[in-house]
């Protein structure tokens, strides 16, 4: 493809110990070599602008817990359901925002908890969904990262799973399945998430950098 004929948004901020200007810069020069025009924020204001969000392609948020304001809320929303897309991984997806309700059932996960901190854990795909674009091809993953705990619904199409087991004194007694990437379909709009990305290093294994690069196109308008 040339030339730029996409406009992603790449939202970036909040947290500072998930480094999102950093992990973001990993992917810009895959963003501007798939043709999109990128533009770079690290304030939430730009989401409350309906005038610009109309002609946005793809959003990119890393922005690991903060708040966010109505305006800005009900502006996301309104762009995702008319058709942006929406992508991001770890924290700051699934980690934006704990009090805001009305994103978190966009989303369709919210991180929980880390049982075991750093951990190694692997992803699965799904093998009923391994056909799927953003993930064929690719099979067991294997991390040593944060693993996390996500509470989510069926409204999600979920294509890789983590598993989580007890040990020692941990108050859960059965393995715990969780969701680890999945889409999910809002109003015209396409979301994407990935929940491992803690560390810079993890977006750079190759089969979570191919999920991730994916991703971002697949939900993209």
């Amino acid at each position: 493809m040339t030339g730029q004929d996409r406009r992603a948004l790449v939202v970036r901020g909040g947290w500072p110990g998930h480094a999102p200007v950093e992990a973001t810069e990993l992917f810009a020069p895959f963003l501007k070599e798939s043709g999109f025009d990128v533009t770079t924020t690290e304030t939430l204001e730009v989401y409350a602008d309906a005038e610009f969000m109309v002609g946005v392609d793809l959003v990119v948020q890393s922005w690991t817990m903060g708040e966010i304001l109505p305006d800005e809320m009900r502006g996301l929303r309104r762009a995702v359901a008319s058709g942006t897309g929406f992508a991001g991984w770890h924290g700051g997806v699934v980690d934006s925002f704990r009090m805001a309700t009305d994103y978190l059932q966009m989303v369709g996960g919210q991180f929980a908890a880390h049982a075991h901190d750093l951990v190694r854990h692997t992803v699965e795909i799904v093998p009923g969904r391994a056909d799927h674009p953003i993930v064929a091809g690719l099979g067991t993953i294997d991390l040593f990262s944060e693993q996390y705990w996500v509470l989510t619904d069926s409204a999600s199409d979920v294509l890789a799973t983590t598993t989580i087991p007890p040990r020692g004194d941990d108050p859960w007694h059965e393995p715990v399945v969780c969701p680890a990437v999945w889409t999910r379909r809002w109003g015209a709009g396409k979301i994407f998430v990935c929940t491992e990305g803690h560390q810079l290093a993890d977006l750079e294994v190759p089969e979570i950098r191919a999920i991730l690069e994916r991703g971002l196109l697949w939900a993209s308008r």
